[in-house]
């Protein structure tokens, strides 16, 4: 049984990569730009951007998997509904926490792998407006910013 869960909540946290890229892409940069906009303007130092909205909407479906899944007694929904709560919380600290420094914490790093997430947000970001964006996903980003990392990682280490 335990496998079965662990199955669930890994499977879940890799398939919410693709559903958050997908949402990302169609629904904030689609009908729902009037809500994700704000993320893309300047800091303006809000607390709170109509965008965190978004975290009330993908927290919907694990809430009521929790709910039904705990009425019914089935594992399967409650695991998955904690793939879905792990995934937002990773989320959290590297969206929000690590990226946009909200609390400013974890703002230095060496590791290519961050390096290379917080570059490739940064491209996104690059685009002000609904069109034309780029690296739409958290946790996967394509390898020429792992190489661009790797190689400014390098160009440091030379230096010192």
């Amino acid at each position: 049984m335990i496998w079965i869960i662990i199955a669930c909540v890994l499977g879940t946290f890799v398939v919410m990569e693709s559903v958050a890229w997908l949402a990302h892409k169609y629904l904030m940069h689609g009908f729902l730009w009037y809500l994700h906009k704000d993320h893309h303007k300047k800091d303006d130092g809000q607390v709170f951007e109509k965008n965190d909205f978004f975290f009330v909407l993908f927290a919907t479906p694990a809430i009521i998997l929790f709910l039904v899944g705990s009425i019914y007694g089935n594992v399967v929904m409650m695991s998955i509904a904690g793939g879905i709560t792990l995934y937002g919380f990773c989320y959290f600290m590297v969206h929000d926490i690590f990226i946009h420094q909200r609390f400013k914490w974890f703002r230095n790093t060496n590791n290519i792998y961050l390096k290379a997430i917080r570059r490739a947000h940064k491209m996104h970001h690059k685009h002000l407006g609904k069109h034309h964006g780029e690296c739409f996903g958290m946790l996967w980003v394509p390898f020429k910013y792992f190489r661009e990392a790797y190689r400014q990682q390098k160009m440091q280490q030379q230096k010192s």
